[in-house]
């Protein structure tokens, strides 16, 4: 995997880019300027991001995910991460038979759904999850591979399934973890 250089990144036109920031040389940025990237945070390979997306300090999106921002924005906080192809929708067509839908559609012929995605701190979506527009994930939740998250989800816990069930607490060690990350951090 391949990274691009500090000044490319600086070249794409972000709203804000942290420092140590790798975006893979084969990741998709589209509508830069509504992205900020984080101190430390990565985005690997054949990722697309797109729309309003704010991606906090040591963030990690991994190869194949998708983030659709939107008009309304996806928000992922500090120590969060999006698994192997895991997607997360601001935006999505109204499948109703209320309105028309795709992109090809004018969009006062569409009735989307929006709503701003919040992925909070030390949360962690598996591989191939979908995260569906408005959902808020409640810090220090792990999501199951595969799963469906079309709701909101409280903090702490471990969840999977279609739609997500919660099936028991997650520890919080990794709180515990994180100072002492960043204790290392400031001594250098």
């Amino acid at each position: 995997m391949g990274y691009l250089t500090d000044s490319e990144v600086k070249d794409l036109g972000l709203a804000h880019v942290g420092e140590l920031v790798l975006i893979s040389d084969r990741a998709v940025i589209q509508n830069a300027n509504l992205v900020s990237i984080g101190d430390r945070s990565r985005i690997d390979d054949f990722s697309i991001v797109s729309g309003m997306v704010t991606i906090g300090k040591n963030v990690h999106i991994a190869v194949y995910a998708h983030l659709s921002g939107g008009e309304t924005g996806i928000d992922l906080r500090d120590f969060s991460g999006v698994a192997f192809g895991g997607q997360i929708f601001a935006e999505s067509d109204d499948y109703s038979g209320n309105s028309l839908t795709n992109p090809t559609v004018a969009r006062e012929f569409k009735t989307p759904v929006c709503g701003t995605v919040i992925i909070n701190r030390h949360v962690i979506i598996g591989a191939h999850t979908v995260i569906m527009p408005g959902v808020e994930i409640g810090e220090g939740t792990a999501v199951g591979s595969l799963s469906l998250v079309n709701r909101s989800i409280d903090s702490w816990g471990i969840f999977s399934g279609i739609p997500v069930k919660r099936l028991k607490n997650r520890s919080k060690k990794l709180l515990e973890l994180e100072r002492e990350y960043l204790f290392d951090l400031n001594q250098k």
